[in-house]
């Protein structure tokens, strides 16, 4: 099996209340991008020709909802597996009555490759799926093959920006961006800043003790 084809999530079997389901049958059309889709035909979802930023694995939808909001002159792409997640993002994208935003369900690493080089203006990764076990790290989205596809597809000056309450993976990501050229370093830290929202799902790690460190890389060559 090739690294494209190594799932980094596991579909769990998440309670879709009645509110969700009405949204993922009735916003779908409105907000939704149907998979397979080509490049040309998923810019054309848009009402306007602006720069595209990609959220990988949003969750709930919390910070990609709050970034579309506070940042209309720029197309953001949501990509998510777990359908209560984007029944609620649906839900909250209507109340907002975003205009720039559209969403897939389906592999993020899959829909990545339909972009064309230096196509993208920024790609986040919020908290994704630390995988701690060590027979598991295969799995984990921030790898060398993921991040070589994205810095293909960064325009010159785009932006990573990695997102973990997980320090083992905060290293696991420094030490894998470390080796891809075409990426510097612009931000480590322990702070979030004003790049994002915290998130409920941040919260709960505070909470639980864990540290936070968010991690931005540019595109210089």
């Amino acid at each position: 099996m090739s690294d494209r084809h190594i799932k980094s999530y596991v579909l769990r079997q998440g309670r879709t209340t009645e509110a969700q389901r009405v949204a993922l049958e009735t916003l779908w059309p409105r907000f939704g991008i149907d998979w397979p889709v080509a490049e040309d035909a998923l810019r054309a979802a848009y009402l306007q020709a602006s720069p595209i930023v990609v959220e990988v694995g949003f969750g709930n939808g919390e910070a990609l909802i709050a970034a579309a909001s506070s940042d209309p002159n720029r197309n953001f792409l949501g990509i998510e597996v777990h359908g209560p997640g984007v029944g609620r993002a649906l839900r909250a994208a209507a109340a907002a009555e975003l205009r720039n935003l559209r969403l897939i369900r389906f592999d993020a690493i899959e829909v990545l490759h339909v972009f064309s080089a230096a196509s993208l203006d920024e790609v986040r990764i919020y908290f994704p799926d630390p995988w701690p076990k060590a027979r598991h790290h295969k799995r984990r989205i921030v790898r060398h093959d993921v991040v070589a596809l994205i810095a293909t597809q960064l325009r010159m000056g785009g932006r990573l920006h990695l997102a973990t309450d997980w320090q083992p993976y905060a290293e696991s990501m420094r030490e894998v961006l470390g080796t891809e050229p075409r990426l510097r370093l612009v931000a480590d830290r322990a702070e979030r800043g004003a790049a994002r929202i915290e998130t409920h799902f941040e919260r709960r790690g505070r909470n639980l003790g864990h540290a936070v460190t968010d991690l931005i890389f540019e595109r210089c060559a």
